[in-house]
């Protein structure tokens, strides 16, 4: 059989028909230098700083949720459209084109949103992406620019690329992890996929009642990977770093201050005006960002050179989590925002307060907090079943949707001492620590 091969860590084999139109676009749209560039993009972005085996890459991740999106539409039992079916397995493959350096740790600064970019990158006539789409049909960049944006018809296959059971999630959270080492993110991927069907009367996907506690494994693994990876101390300790770096470079460039860059590149831009076109959006990957990193180090601005140094050399910020009442909660942060400045370092880029909800996707599932549309619906018994959402069905879905308060700050090892000093003062340190003693 004429086709293509990936050796995947994840899938082991990943094979691309190149007899038919369908196989063919895959294959070129992955050959696109926009889909190439992902190979130069870390799917954990700075995880690696934690986990060390964690430097795959969002290449990798797309040709798995091109993979799991084949299988699925290949098993489901309604009736496809072949162009529905070859956008529906496109928008899985691009679904993540539009994420820059370091993905979700620089979009906060920048004020870009992956999202967006992915449906300007397919829509784009500036884009190699747009032309391979156009050259399959007419319609294909504005129908796959529907998926991603979940706007698409039939929904169904909207809901494969981007809800809260899709193959991006399914993906990422085996491969991620695998590559991490962390045991967290495992869960029964055949069974979900021999368990999923589509209701065409309600245009949704849903999960057979053979499939629930699959999913209820699902969701356990995504909580867990979450509190486990996702919002590990260390991770989130060097993204505040990184971001500290860039909102200090930007600022001085505000200033009209001397920020090395180099010149007429599409990063110096981003620097000096803050909007890119998605051409230029496209041509920057994470080593852009370390190459200046690198040469900031030796800024003669003290706070871009220290926290560029922190960051090339992994010197990162310490964390404590601050879980405790709201009123004792803001005396130690004032208290530790106060030892900070004394010591010398501006608040401003050295006292970083990290919470759970700045983190895109969310860790827990709960039916209120999500999109009606994006909701995970299952078949509510085997005599006479029922399409219900899932935590109408599963008593462990409603645990999870308890969910948990994470805030904490980040500051400079050098404070450590006195800021753990300070953190143990506190009566809910004191009282955790008679508990435990107990």
């Amino acid at each position: 059989m004429p086709q293509r091969i990936y050796r995947d860590p994840v899938h082991n084999i990943i094979p691309l028909r190149d007899d038919n139109a369908e196989g063919q676009l895959m294959i070129r749209l992955i050959d696109t230098p926009e889909f190439q560039r992902l190979r130069r993009i870390k799917q954990l972005g700075l995880g690696l700083y934690t986990y060390q085996g964690a430097e795959h890459s969002r290449f990798t991740h797309s040709l798995g949720a091109l993979h799991l999106m084949t299988r699925i539409l290949d098993q489901l039992s309604a009736r496809i459209a072949p162009a529905d079916r070859a956008a529906a397995r496109a928008a899985a493959l691009l679904h993540d084109i539009g994420h820059g350096p370091f993905s979700h740790a620089m979009e906060k600064v920048l004020g870009v949103h992956h999202e967006q970019m992915t449906m300007l990158a397919v829509t784009s006539p500036e884009s190699a992406l747009n032309a391979t789409l156009k050259s399959f049909s007419d319609e294909m960049p504005h129908r796959v620019a529907s998926i991603i944006d979940g706007t698409f018809k039939p929904a169904a296959l909207a809901q494969l690329v981007s809800s809260q059971l899709d193959v991006d999630r399914m993906d990422y959270l085996l491969r991620d992890s695998l590559m991490t080492g962390a045991k967290y993110g495992l869960y029964d991927l055949e069974w979900i996929i021999n368990s999923l069907h589509i209701d065409e009367q309600a245009d949704r996907i849903y999960v057979a009642a053979r499939g629930v506690h699959a999913v209820e494994e699902y969701l356990q693994a995504r909580y867990y990977m979450f509190r486990q990876v996702y919002f590990h101390r260390t991770l989130r300790s060097a993204e505040a770093v990184l971001r500290s770096a860039l909102q200090r470079s930007l600022e001085l460039m505000n200033k009209g201050e001397e920020v090395w860059c180099v010149a007429g590149s599409a990063f110096e831009k981003m620097l000096r005006c803050g909007s890119l076109t998605v051409t230029e959006h496209l041509s920057m990957d994470d080593s852009d960002v370390i190459f200046h990193m690198k040469q900031w180090q030796r800024s003669k601005d003290p706070i871009l050179s220290d926290l560029s140094q922190r960051f090339v050399n992994r010197r990162l910020f310490k964390a404590i989590d601050v879980d405790m009442p709201p009123a004792e909660r803001r005396e130690f942060l004032a208290a530790a925002f106060a030892v900070v400045q004394n010591a010398g370092f501006l608040p401003e880029y050295y006292f970083i307060e990290d919470r759970a909800s700045d983190v895109p996707y969310y860790g827990y599932y709960t039916p209120d907090g999500v999109e009606p549309r994006t909701r995970i619906y299952v078949e509510d018994g085997y005599a006479r079943p029922a399409i219900r959402e899932i935590s109408e069905v599963s008593e462990v879905v409603r645990g999870l949707g308890r969910g948990y308060e994470l805030h904490r700050i980040c500051f400079p090892a050098e404070v450590k001492d006195e800021v753990y000093r300070l953190y143990h003062r506190t009566p809910s340190a004191k009282s955790s620590a008679t508990i435990n003693a107990g």
